[in-house]
């Protein structure tokens, strides 16, 4: 206040200064915007525990493990191994899918299109063998197959199967691809 009040009598113009202080305080506050933004972010996310390490989730084009939560960001070791780390904010405000959050069993699928002609209950016995062939894929609940439609030149099924373990989803799916090929032909 001693400061101020000796620069008003020595002159010294404040309007100036108080435009300026404006504006510092304006671009700071902008500024500061998307940090708060992930604090608070990171605050629900540590109380709330919607997503927490050890989860595999994914997030805009990340999908990945949890390894971290932390207030600012999370860090999550993408399929390929690789860490990024995704701000807080992306976590509450987008949607997320959490592939384990209450449990790990999920449901797979995958379409199989065979020649007008071919015998559905065969295709059907063929999937569902295929399916209990693959190591990885749960026994309970069975899989299922279902005939979705007639196509313009195939008749469309999928076979849908459960797994525990959503980080093999893709391997699983690769799997089941090959046997299937391999079980129509025969």
């Amino acid at each position: 206040i001693g400061i101020i009040l000796g620069l008003k009598s020595i002159g010294v113009d404040f309007t100036t200064l108080t435009v300026l202080a404006g504006v510092l305080g304006i671009g700071i506050g902008f500024g500061l915007q998307n940090i708060s933004n992930n604090l608070i972010s990171g605050i629900i996310l540590l109380i709330e525990r919607t997503v927490k390490p050890g989860d595999f989730v994914e997030v805009g084009d990340t999908a990945g493990t949890v390894q971290q939560v932390s207030l600012r960001s999370t860090v999550v070791r993408t399929l390929d191994n690789i860490m990024v780390i995704v701000p807080n904010s992306n976590f509450v405000s987008n949607n997320v899918i959490n592939w384990s959050h209450s449990e790990k069993i999920t449901r797979g699928q995958i379409a199989v299109s065979v020649a007008y002609g071919s015998d559905t209950d065969l295709v059907r016995d063929c999937l569902i063998e295929t399916a209990n062939a693959v190591e990885r894929v749960l026994e309970n609940p069975p899989p299922k197959v279902f005939f979705k439609e007639f196509g313009n030149s195939s008749l469309n099924f999928e076979l849908l199967f459960w797994y525990d373990e959503p980080r093999t989803m893709r391997a699983i799916k690769s799997e089941l691809h090959f046997k299937v090929e391999k079980a129509l032909k025969k």
